[in-house]
């Protein structure tokens, strides 16, 4: 186990957030724990795909683990992070329509 502080831990955040059902993810934990199962049904992914998610997530730091039975609920590693998600929703950013620095995908430029 390695303990990530400072700018190691904003660019694992920022890995994170860089894809957008990873993101889906986290916000979905900022409102309560969930299942796997659960949120790949929330974010429209397979099984297999959330598992990798949360693979990613765990690895970063981002989100725990906690047994119950035979299921496995998820987390948030820290209720920071919530309120860190929190602000970031609050962020508005002027793009440019040029910019090609992120994925196509990414549904949130608005014209202006």
């Amino acid at each position: 186990m390695q303990i990530s502080t400072s700018t190691g831990a904003l660019a694992r955040f920022g890995h994170a957030l860089s894809d957008p059902t990873r993101t889906r993810v986290l916000l979905a934990l900022a409102g309560g724990p969930s299942y796997p199962a659960d949120l790949a049904t929330e974010t429209g992914v397979s099984r297999q795909a959330m598992s990798n998610h949360l693979a990613c997530l765990r690895g970063c730091g981002l989100v725990v683990t906690v047994p119950e039975g035979r299921r496995t609920r998820y987390e948030l590693a820290d209720a920071r992070i919530a309120r860190a998600l929190e602000g970031l929703l609050d962020l508005v950013l002027v793009v440019d329509p040029a910019c090609t620095c992120v994925d196509d995908d990414v549904p949130e430029a608005v014209p202006s």
